[in-house]
């Protein structure tokens, strides 16, 4: 299959891309090089791949600094989802686009709402999180009024190694690594009492190429583990692994304006239909993300 995957230089598409290519996939990339919300650009990359499945990760992802910059997020998340999808139309054969939505979608939800299926209202409570929904209303509009094969994923948290230190599991290992060598003894953190679905980003690649194969068109699928843990206990078992006797100190600059308390999902769609399942433990991907800053 002959794959093209926007945002391929960014954490999730390499291993996205190396994942393909390990399934026999011949695999295209773009990132920064091609603005995805410029319809020209993105159409005349289209004509040049010509692929037969478009991986659309291309996106503006921190959720913090959405506050900041709420009309640069709307412009690459919606108006970029829209033209890749123009481009896929005007090439032949109409490649299968799954289109990388997001779990922050749900908003603040309630215990008794929990797991989060893909019926679950929407709620969007950040910048970010009303960009992804508008984006999945663009990409639904494709499939209804051009019945253009789209699928849309709402990944929950991914985390593995390589991943930028913007997110939360990233910097706390890495400040853990940094405070070790500078003999540090506390540390600064955000929200600890938050909870989230963690899934491997490996498993999370997986299961999108599962989707190109096997999912349904007009469909949203959750990817997630089923199981949300703490920030709390993730901090306490990087400490752990790292053998670091530290003080965690909540930091104001860390705090978020909105954060949703707790984030769990269920991934019964996704099982369904193409028989996915995660197979890489918390502790392991910890491991590894520590393990990618003890040796950088």
């Amino acid at each position: 299959m002959r794959a093209l995957i926007t945002g391929g230089k960014g954490f999730v598409g390499q291993w996205l891309a190396a994942h393909l290519k390990d399934r026999g996939d011949e695999v295209a990339v773009i990132d920064i090089e091609t603005d995805v919300a410029d319809g020209g650009a993105v159409a005349r990359v289209m004509a040049d791949i010509v692929p037969e499945a478009v991986y659309h990760l291309a996106a503006m992802t921190h959720v913090g600094e959405s506050w900041e910059h709420p009309g640069q997020v709307l412009r690459v998340n919606v108006l970029g989802t829209a033209e890749i999808l123009a481009a896929a139309r005007s090439i032949e054969g109409s490649p299968r686009v799954l289109v990388v939505s997001s779990a922050e979608v749900y908003g603040v939800v309630t215990p008794a709402q929990l797991p989060l299926d893909e019926d679950t209202p929407t709620q969007p409570a950040s910048p970010y999180a009303a960009s992804k929904l508008a984006a999945e209303a663009v990409a639904f509009q494709a499939w209804r009024g051009f019945g253009q094969s789209v699928i849309v994923v709402r990944p929950f948290n991914h985390i593995g190694p390589g991943q930028s230190p913007n997110f939360f599991v990233p910097a706390l290992a890495k400040r853990i690594v940094d405070a070790r060598r500078s003999g540090a003894r506390s540390l600064p953190v955000g929200t600890l009492t938050t909870r989230r679905d963690f899934t491997d980003v490996r498993d999370v690649v997986a299961a999108y190429r599962l989707l190109v194969e096997r999912g349904v068109p007009g469909e949203v699928y959750n990817v997630c583990s089923g199981r949300d843990v703490a920030m709390s206990e993730v901090a306490a078992q990087l400490l752990e692994l790292a053998g670091a006797d530290l003080t965690l100190e909540t930091d104001p600059a860390l705090v978020r304006p909105v954060d949703v308390p707790v984030l769990r999902g269920s991934a019964e769609r996704l099982r369904a239909a193409t028989g996915w399942e995660p197979h890489i433990p918390l502790a392991t991907t910890l491991a590894d993300v520590l393990s990618s800053w003890e040796t950088d």
